[in-house]
């Protein structure tokens, strides 16, 4: 029979636990994320240059900020992220078939993965977009958020 496989932050009481960290190897570490908004034609056509400016500033700038500011700061967001000094973290955006898609990816060499702050830089960065365009639209839609891939933990991961 299969031995079903344990939450790591639960622990044998039920209780809610920081995973130890403490024994596992360093290694270089990378997580990657997508989130894909959903703003309309009104928005879309409004986007030149793949840069879209509203009265409260050029968005998608502002959501770059926004999505690496929130990737640093996961571990005060998510209870039990381990907090963790990233090496690296870009965020991209860009508009394809009347979509814009946010990518992010992180970077660390340590015991723990980068997947919360990939996954969070992604966020925090289509939050922004929303935010900065609701005045324009509340058709406004996030309709995904992803992890990608991941390295360099126990196991590799990446999406097909």
């Amino acid at each position: 029979m299969k031995k079903e496989k344990q939450f790591t932050h639960i622990d044998a009481t039920g209780n809610p636990q920081m995973v130890d960290v403490s024994e596992k190897k360093i290694t270089k570490r990378t997580a990657s994320a997508r989130a894909i908004v959903q703003v309309g034609k009104k928005i879309i056509d409004q986007i030149k240059n793949n840069e879209l400016t509203t009265k409260k500033g050029p968005v998608f700038q502002t959501a770059i900020i926004a999505g690496v500011m929130g990737a640093k700061k996961t571990f005060e967001l998510i209870p039990f992220c381990h907090p963790l000094g990233l090496e690296d973290c870009q965020v991209k955006i860009s508009v394809k078939k009347g979509k814009i898609i946010v990518d992010s990816w992180a970077v660390i060499t340590a015991k723990t993965g980068v997947e919360m702050e990939a996954l969070t830089a992604a966020s925090v960065a289509a939050l922004t977009i929303y935010d900065m365009c609701k005045a324009l639209s509340h058709e406004i839609v996030i309709e995904e958020i992803k992890l990608m891939e991941k390295t360099g933990g126990k196991k590799d991961f990446k999406r097909k």
